[in-house]
């Protein structure tokens, strides 16, 4: 078997066998098989697609090039949610808790920012002493005790997707159903889970900014899932503007934690309560979406959502005081308003342009080594179909570096439009796909 042969066979458009994707993949790995070849195999893949078994096989194959998880031993369903990831995107921190104090188990393996958006990790990194790296032992140890633990990858989980997926980022191959699909659901299947619910952004922050695009990618996870007897549900919600008031990763925790005890904005508190319930229904906790929204609200009532992630801080060797006292988390020097330039009502937001502006901030990564710094992000306090006076606060920007700032507040200012009659609010959850 040649690799050049399986680049043509692919650059044809004729399906691959397990086989020949396994070759591709295990050679990949081994470095057997150079960068080149893959890069042109990739370019093949995104320009003629993949088949449904194809997209199967290349999952089991990046599924299996490192270790796989067995939670076999720890009692009940295990169900993660995962989102594609936008600005102000924070609702694992409340999820997590709520749905393992329901009595769910949640073994959720998260990500750090990527380009525009926010990552799980990087906001619990936020929280003093918070520790993401666990050991496969310690992550079972603690889901076995509290029935939730939130870390990053290891070196040794699904490594072949690293490689692929950074000589995706620089082949210019990322918006690739198949690639992306397998990529997410390769190491959601190495967790051992039972059920996943999937948070599929659309809109102007999101990578699939066209909502049939999401849609399509969505029916792609749904199915492989199924594949692999995994029970999925995909929810298409909107990211034409920032989730909740808050971003940047210490200012998303504290707006989490107001979730968990009670209040926090609605858009931020309906995603969060809709994503449980399906999480609570796949888990077989709740016989329906009703019952698993009930249960819910009753687990953010009872103050039992808020005491599991105390429990989830202490796991993992952050200060638990943080949570009763936010003023313990990382606080920013200097804060401002951004001024409107224009009276009337806000028509669109470009929400990519805000996540930019906040990693020129400090909140996200520039470059793979760039280093975080947790308290600076903004407040939104004027979204689509809001009116506004010329020179009424649209945010406030909350920094550190008055460079970092001026270049932010350039973008900002840019990111919002407006005009003279009222914009309908967008729908925040837009389609269900299962």
């Amino acid at each position: 078997m040649r690799a050049v042969d399986i680049i043509r066979k692919k650059r044809e458009g004729v399906e691959l066998s397990a086989d020949e994707l396994g070759f591709i993949v295990r050679g990949f790995s081994s470095g057997s098989i150079p960068d080149y070849q893959v890069s042109a195999w990739l370019m093949a893949v995104f320009l003629r697609g993949m088949s449904g078994a194809e997209t199967i096989a290349l999952t089991e194959e990046m599924r299996r090039s490192g270790a796989v998880l067995d939670l076999g031993d720890i009692p009940g369903s295990k169900v993660d949610k995962h989102s594609t990831g936008g600005v102000g995107d924070k609702t694992s921190l409340v999820i997590a808790p709520a749905v393992a104090a329901c009595g769910v188990t949640v073994p959720m393996i998260s990500g750090r920012g990527l380009g525009h958006t926010g990552g799980t990790l990087d906001k619990l990194e936020s929280i003093p002493g918070f520790q993401v790296r666990l050991s496969p032992d310690s992550f079972k140890k603690q889901l076995a005790e509290i029935h939730v633990a939130l870390m990053g990858q290891t070196e040794n989980l699904v490594p072949a997707d690293r490689k692929l997926y950074a000589l995706r980022d620089v082949t210019a191959t990322i918006e690739s159903y198949p690639l992306i699909a397998s990529s997410i659901m390769s190491k959601k299947l190495a967790e051992d889970i039972d059920g996943l619910v999937l948070d599929i952004k659309t809109g102007s922050g999101a990578f699939m900014k066209d909502q049939p695009k999401a849609e399509a990618l969505a029916r792609v996870m749904v199915d492989l899932g199924n594949a692999f007897g995994v029970k999925v549900t995909a929810l298409i919600t909107d990211m034409n503007q920032p989730l909740g008031e808050w971003v940047g990763n210490a200012l998303e925790v504290v707006e989490c934690l107001e979730v968990l005890k009670g209040r926090g904005p609605s858009d931020l508190v309906r995603l969060c309560e809709e994503l449980s319930a399906y999480c609570l229904l796949l888990g077989g906790a709740a016989p329906g979406l009703d019952q698993g929204r009930k249960m819910y609200r009753e687990a953010i009532a009872s103050g039992k959502a808020l005491q599991k992630f105390r429990d989830i801080v202490r796991f993992q060797g952050g200060d638990v005081a943080a949570v009763d006292d936010c003023d313990l988390l990382p606080r920013a020097r200097h804060e401002a308003p951004i001024a409107s330039p224009a009276a009337g009502f806000i028509q669109s937001m470009d929400t990519e342009k805000i996540g930019i502006a906040m990693s020129v901030l400090g909140a996200g990564r520039e470059e793979v080594d760039s280093v975080i710094d947790h308290a600076v992000g903004m407040r939104v306090l004027k979204k689509i179909g809001d009116r506004v006076d010329r020179g009424e606060p649209l945010a406030t920007v909350y920094y550190n570096d008055e460079s970092r700032y001026r270049e932010a507040l350039r973008r900002l200012l840019e990111s919002w439009a407006f005009s003279n009659e009222a914009s309908p609010r967008p729908d925040l959850i837009k389609n269900t796909v299962c």
